[in-house]
């Protein structure tokens, strides 16, 4: 769930909206709720004492944490709640700071709302592609801190693949030259899976950064390696368009379709997309979200009533 939507449009939502979308979800059949980060930058989701204070963070109108764990209580689902991102220390290369200030987050989020029941686990909002910096150290280290304070509740990554689709939302153009080799990916993920094995426990690489023909011998690859590093293999299946020149709309069904059959065919265990409430939900501010939504209900013959 974007919450704060730092390259996509805020749909202003309130606690009427996100109910019925959490409802639509889990009628849908999703049963698990990932908040991609509780801050970022200057921006909060719940009032956060540690980053009003080291952040000058901006108060929210009202806590969007609390009201995705009663929602996700109320709908029988797990909710597993997003680390802090920065967007600065870590993209400049001082790991550290990230690590220092994340802790005290996860302190703080565990204090508050550690004790409730749809609380499942934790995701590290940090995203990667290569073996950059002290990207290791830093998984391990904040991951391994939310497994110590809860209790050893798991804790997900979604890391991507440095394909040709690699390009930064604020880049005019939709492709570069070249992407990673399977190769080159296999050899610099093994190496971070293998340093942090004991402090993340799920993996779900994004799957819009290579082409379609391509995605399935990368899935391959990826389950592989989190097998053989003691980690669940998921997918991040993408509901936005990486093809197109306005970012980011709503994916086309058919290519959607083929990202999920090739995860199908790869036999990863459980498919997630970023964004439900954007790009598939029939609330969603898009037009084609909601055909998106109705195509897939057609394929898999779900029946929720909800349909535009």
């Amino acid at each position: 769930m974007d919450e704060i939507s730092h390259d996509i449009p805020h749909q202003n939502w309130g606690k009427t909206e996100w109910e019925r979308d959490f409802a639509v979800m889990r009628a849908t059949g999703i049963d698990t709720v990932i908040l991609i980060r509780c801050g970022y930058r200057r921006w909060m989701t719940y009032p956060s004492k540690v980053l009003s204070k080291k952040q000058d963070g901006y108060r929210p109108p009202f806590d969007l944490i609390d009201l995705f764990l009663q929602l996700s209580e109320k709908y029988g689902m797990s909710f597993y709640c997003g680390l802090y991102d920065s967007g600065k220390y870590w993209t400049r290369g001082q790991f550290g700071k990230e690590v220092d200030i994340n802790i005290q987050v996860i302190d703080e989020v565990w204090g508050q709302f550690g004790s409730r029941k749809a609380f499942k686990g934790w995701y590290l909002s940090q995203e990667e592609s290569r073996k950059t910096g002290s990207i290791i150290d830093l998984y391990a280290k904040m991951g391994r801190h939310c497994k110590d304070v809860s209790g050893g509740l798991p804790v997900l990554i979604s890391p991507y693949i440095d394909g040709p689709k690699n390009v930064s939302s604020a880049n005019p153009d939709i492709h570069k030259a070249l992407g990673v080799t399977p190769e080159q990916h296999e050899k610099e993920w093994n190496d971070i899976l293998a340093g942090i094995r004991d402090s993340v426990d799920i993996v779900a690489f994004q799957d819009g950064h290579v082409e379609f023909f391509e995605l399935a011998g990368y899935l391959e690859i990826n389950k592989k390696l989190a097998e053989k590093h003691g980690m669940r293999s998921w997918s991040n299946s993408e509901s936005f368009d990486r093809d197109m020149p306005i970012k980011f709309l709503p994916i086309k069904w058919e290519k959607l379709l083929l990202k999920l059959q090739a995860a199908k065919e790869a036999g990863i265990e459980k498919v997630i997309t970023f964004e439900f409430s954007h790009f598939m939900s029939p609330n969603s501010c898009y037009l084609q979200a909601r055909h998106l939504y109705n195509r897939y209900c057609e394929h898999f013959t779900i029946n929720t009533g909800a349909k535009s």
